[in-house]
């Protein structure tokens, strides 16, 4: 069987499966049979993940990694968010990590509830309720992060991109434990976005609720937007968005902008061109690519180094 192969140190290569081979218990034969990135690997080093459980709440323990720098002692750190939310970071090569961690930062990622992965009760807990559940995953593993050796808690930053977006806008109007932001195709305000986005909110859909009508059906959307809760901000935030975002509109970074800069928060403000899309940063142009990966470096150097 012909079968792509990869893992959090190696990029994908092709190889096959011999499904014959398997005889007394052991695993079946497998063989890769290109190595295209091997000029790569002899270019640079590779971090391995470092794999962690970290202790929430409702007794709920979160699937936590980190990856270190090489001869680090205590360096800044970067807390990254996935998407989704109904998705996860697993055990695959992801260039953005690999990139932070060879600009010298100790990079944290996990799995909080919302995530799949861990049983339909565990992705099920933040339906309708995001910014609950989720956030107490996420405090555990901020905290968790506070106390490991080797991380300067004073120079910690933390990003993400879609459900990402959402949930660092989430978490600099909850606290100010992050010394530096970068929201990507964020949501801040549900009331626009659920009328905006290729994903609308109808009242017997996801959340429940609807961007129209009463104050009481309006309320529970309301209290889940990052713009509702703001006031307080004071994190330097980069906001990263595509014009031709279909998901996340473009109004949510103009907002998440406004807002900012209103409360007189440093912030900067990348805007793709109509030619991109939600998934730039994966699938997008290369050369866009590469300047969305510059700019990332550039305001964790800004603010973390």
């Amino acid at each position: 069987m012909a079968m792509l192969w990869g893992d959090a140190t190696s990029l994908l290569e092709v190889g096959w499966l011999d499904l014959a081979s398997k005889s007394g218990g052991k695993v079946l034969e497998t063989k890769t049979v290109t190595a295209f990135n091997k000029p790569l690997y002899d270019e640079v080093q590779i971090v391995k993940p470092e794999e962690s459980w970290v202790p929430s709440t409702d007794g709920i323990k979160v699937h936590t990694w980190i990856m270190r720098p090489d001869g680090a002692k205590s360096v800044a750190a970067v807390l990254e968010i996935h998407g989704g939310p109904h998705t996860q970071y697993g055990w695959a090569f992801f260039h953005e990590f690999q990139l932070l961690c060879a600009q010298g930062y100790t990079v944290v990622f996990s799995n909080p509830r919302g995530s799949k992965g861990y049983g339909e009760e565990f992705c099920a807990a933040i339906r309708g309720d995001w910014g609950n559940k989720d956030w107490d995953d996420v405090s555990a593993v901020m905290e968790w992060m506070k106390k490991l050796p080797g991380i300067d808690k004073s120079r910690m930053g933390v990003m993400g991109g879609s459900y990402g977006g959402y949930m660092t806008n989430w978490v600099i109007s909850h606290t100010h434990d992050f010394k530096a932001a970068i929201t990507d195709r964020c949501i801040i305000n549900w009331m626009s976005a659920g009328s905006t986005s290729d994903f609308p909110l109808n009242k017997d859909g996801y959340f429940g609720s609807q961007v129209w009508g009463s104050h009481e059906r309006i309320a529970k959307l309301w209290q889940q937007s990052p713009i509702s809760h703001f006031e307080s901000v004071k994190t330097p935030t980069l906001i990263i968005h595509s014009e031709g975002d279909l998901r996340c509109n473009i109004e949510q970074g103009d907002q998440t902008f406004f807002v900012l800069k209103s409360l007189g928060v440093e912030t900067r403000y990348i805007r793709y061109p109509v030619s991109t899309s939600h998934g730039l940063s994966r699938g997008g142009p290369p050369d866009l690519r590469l300047h969305r990966l510059g700019e990332i470096v550039n305001w964790w150097k800004k603010w973390l180094k």
